[in-house]
């Protein structure tokens, strides 16, 4: 399902960053920790939105990009990928 799937307006598909639950030294951290931040991969963007005119604004990120969302922001399609507005991205990593 998610090999064909392509977005639309200005929603990506994503693919969720899985976290260590490991620390360098070994410690090994709880699953669920209270980090609001979650890092993820676009897999497929859409064209982008319409203006109140009509006019097409195209979305401002690529594929294979690694963004930053909040954790419960979205739509979940599996347990490793969701669907995002553009709006719900809080930043890209460089």
């Amino acid at each position: 399902m998610i090999k064909n799937f392509r977005p639309l307006g200005d929603r990506v598909l994503v693919k969720r960053i899985k976290e260590e639950n490991k620390t360098e030294a070994g410690i090994i951290l709880p699953t669920e920790t209270n980090q609001t931040i979650k890092l993820g991969v676009i897999i497929a963007t859409g064209p982008g939105r319409q203006d109140e005119r009509g006019n097409l604004i195209p979305i401002n990120v690529k594929e294979n990009e690694t963004i930053y969302f909040v954790k419960y922001s979205g739509t979940e399609v599996d347990d490793d990928h969701l669907i995002l507005r553009e709006n719900e991205i809080v930043g890209i990593q460089q």
